[in-house]
């Protein structure tokens, strides 16, 4: 029974040896210019841009397959990051400011059909079949995902109401 336990271990002490040993001398390097640009990037995974999550859109940025527009949730702020970050020049007159949402869903009108539950990126919904539904609105990244497949429309989206956490001072206006 002893030799078994001190085979097993001797056993998992060289195997780890061996992982860790083909870990240094078999990795991959990637490239350091996505990685900081993920860093910028919200990282919610929405999927608004059109990639499966933030880091496919910072390698498709950092690999100029993808411009510095491409992230709805970021607005103009992070395309001016991106930008500063790459080097390039950037029109913003074609990106949308937009407030940031976060769904609602009207417990009323809710079947449970979980079409939304199915289609949120986040996890930010709640519920099961033939169940109403409810949204964790700190984890909604308000992509409108549900919004857009709700069969009986009783997802609203709706702008984020400030708190005391959240809520900061606005600036003066400028005097004329």
């Amino acid at each position: 029974m002893i030799n078994a336990i001190l085979i097993i271990a001797l056993l998992g002490i060289v195997m780890g040896m061996l992982l860790g040993i083909a870990s240094k001398y078999l990795s991959v390097e990637g490239n350091p210019l996505a990685a900081e640009i993920e860093e910028i990037l919200p990282g919610s995974q929405c999927g608004q841009c059109g990639y499966p999550g933030c880091g496919p859109a910072a390698a498709a940025v950092a690999g100029s397959e993808a411009p510095v527009t491409l992230c709805p949730p970021g607005g103009k702020a992070l395309a001016e990051a991106l930008a500063d970050k790459l080097g390039v020049s950037v029109d913003l007159a074609s990106v949308e400011e937009k407030a940031p949402m976060v769904a609602f869903i009207h417990e009323s009108l809710c079947v449970g059909c979980t079409k939304c539950f199915k289609r949120c990126p986040t996890d930010a919904i709640l519920g099961g079949p033939k169940h109403i539904h409810a949204v964790f609105a700190d984890a909604c990244t308000g992509c409108e995902k549900c919004f857009d497949v709700c069969p009986t429309e009783c997802i609203e989206m709706r702008t984020v109401q400030p708190t005391l956490q959240t809520w900061y001072w606005p600036e003066p206006a400028r005097a004329a």
